[in-house]
């Protein structure tokens, strides 16, 4: 197996483009991952990587082995699943992101049902609200709401989540209570923006009575974490754009209210993302079925509680 491992090694430090990083993917030391590199280059008499103290690129040799590579762990995950029951049996790590709203409050409370019933596999549960990309970061899935920008991956949608204009009644009680999205823009009101490094300028899309439009609202309130965005609404600092299902329990409780309802939100897409690749896991087709069947009526459990106006 240890020229496998050598191979799995070759094909992570090309993916990642970094040994640490690629040795942290791997959960095996430094050492070992520019070991098993050296073993492989000595094996096949090559470079595959130039590396210098600042960067490591791979070299034509490498870029031809990564295809073949890749075909040889293809094969070989093909054939183990072939004798070994993997569909009903799977084991192994298990890599997933997710925005922190749908992970916090759906995906986290469906893992521990699934590794009862799959005790063989571990989930690495990674939250974040920015946009990962799932071959650098050593991804199996990711979970997302939006559109995804990457069309080499494949995606399956779970849901058009329902959204909502939200504010404290303090914050109304001091403010106004905005009827629509022009009252929005140019700094009228305090709007709370989702924004993390990378982001474009920061616009909410309403319907219009004309159709879908973009406002581009300001604030001095910003954060690439959704629940800072939540928490600061409930204090009265701001109008938050919102998943319904993220803030059900303040709506119900009046914690929240809905603000700018003659120019809602348009719905957002959640869906998750995976690759192309045959050697896609089945233990992630696997996870995937569980967790977006069981997402779907939760979400739509929790927008039948609220009566949003129209």
């Amino acid at each position: 197996m240890s020229y496998l491992d050598n191979i799995r090694t070759f094909v992570r430090v090309y993916e990642l483009g970094s040994m640490s990083a690629a040795g942290r993917d791997l959960r095996v030391s430094p050492a070992v991952t520019s070991s098993r590199i050296s073993q492989l280059e000595a094996h096949l008499g090559v470079r595959l990587f130039q590396r210098t103290t600042r960067n490591l690129t791979p070299t034509e040799q490498g870029k031809a082995f990564y295809g073949g590579a890749c075909e040889v762990l293809e094969a070989v995950e093909s054939a183990e699943a072939q004798v070994v029951d993997i569909t009903e049996n799977p084991r192994g790590s298990l890599y997933v992101a997710a925005p922190l709203g749908v992970g916090r409050r759906l995906i986290a409370q469906l893992v521990p049902e699934f590794l009862k019933k799959y005790p063989e596999v571990s989930i690495r549960l990674r939250l974040t609200d920015r946009k990962v990309d799932l071959t650098t970061e050593g991804l199996d899935l990711a979970f997302f709401l939006g559109q995804p920008e990457d069309s080499n991956l494949r995606i399956r949608k779970i849901a058009d989540v329902a959204r909502v204009l939200c504010a404290a009644p303090d914050y109304i009680a001091r403010r106004g209570c905005p009827a629509s999205g022009d009252e929005l823009v140019g700094g009228k009101h305090e709007c709370l923006n989702l924004r993390f490094p990378g982001a474009t300028e920061f616009q909410w899309r309403l319907i219009t009575p004309e159709g879908p439009a973009r406002f581009p609202v300001s604030g001095r309130y910003e954060s690439d974490d959704g629940d800072v965005l939540t928490d600061w609404a409930l204090g009265g600092h701001g109008i938050a754009l919102k998943p319904v299902f993220e803030i059900a329990e303040h709506l119900q409780s009046g914690a929240l209210v809905p603000v700018a309802t003659k120019t809602p939100p348009e719905p957002i897409q959640m869906a998750c993302l995976f690759t192309h690749r045959r050697r896609q896991d089945p233990k992630a087709r696997l996870f995937m079925d569980f967790v977006t069947t069981r997402i779907a009526e939760r979400v739509k459990d929790s927008e039948k509680r609220i009566q949003l106006p129209r």
